[in-house]
């Protein structure tokens, strides 16, 4: 649409309802996002190690983590490597574990139908837990950075992509990532995220929903649908509250 091009004289999107999308964004969300990214980038290192330990090059483990971003399906994926390779079961539980992006991207709706489905394709291939909880982060103190989904992502993906190449490289010599704390990282990092994201006791309620829910389904299911089952609850009883 031709009120979606970028102005000639400048490399940013005309704003739409106060929501632009151009350099500043994407150069504010890489920012912002190094520090997120730097713990990442040990759990990269941890994930390097685990692909090493399955037989993975680096050549094999990097094309992964840079065509992937997903720390949670692809540790998945190499914990069920095999010979030969289980296809069929590394795909469902990785499908079940990435399901939760559809509403992870549901979310960033006030930014997203400002923007032309480029801008919104090109920011969702960089989206990955951490970046999108600083993104909804941005998006609620009323920030109109519509690329700072995307700037967040490319400091992750460099990061994990780097790290990655770093912990196959290393795995001969690091052994267990467990000895190291390694596989904690990813813990550390949610935590973090989790207190950024409070806003008050009214937020516990789908916390402790999804929990509970995540906690029971864990219990009775196979494989990591309980992921997707504790969000679709927390969801539910959000709709509940609030809805109409």
């Amino acid at each position: 649409m031709a009120g979606n091009e970028p102005h000639p004289d400048t490399d940013e999107t005309p704003e739409r309802d106060g929501v632009s999308f151009g350099w500043e964004g994407v150069r504010s969300g890489f920012l912002t996002g190094i520090p997120i990214a730097i713990g990442v980038g040990g759990y990269g290192i941890a994930f390097g190690v685990l692909a090493n330990q399955a037989g993975l090059t680096v050549a094999e483990a990097a094309l992964m983590s840079a065509t992937v971003l997903a720390g949670a399906s692809q540790i998945i994926a190499v914990e069920l490597w095999a010979d030969p390779i289980p296809i069929a079961a590394i795909v469902a539980t990785t499908f079940a574990v990435n399901l939760r992006y559809s509403l992870m991207g549901a979310a960033l709706q006030p930014w997203f139908r400002h923007l032309s489905p480029r801008q919104i394709y090109a920011s969702l291939v960089m989206m990955a837990d951490e970046n999108w909880a600083l993104t909804m982060r941005e998006l609620r103190s009323g920030s109109g950075r519509g690329a700072f989904l995307l700037g967040s992502g490319i400091a992750l993906w460099l990061f994990w992509v780097g790290s990655t190449v770093l912990g196959v490289l290393a795995g001969e010599s690091v052994g267990a990532p467990e000895q190291y704390g390694f596989d904690f990282i990813l813990t550390a990092v949610f935590v973090a995220l989790a207190v950024e994201l409070w806003d008050g006791t009214s937020t516990l309620v789908p916390w402790l929903v999804a929990l509970g829910t995540s906690i029971a389904a864990a219990n009775v299911l196979p494989g990591r649908w309980y992921i997707l089952i504790g969000g679709l609850a927390a969801a539910a009883v959000e709709v509940m509250r609030h809805g109409d």
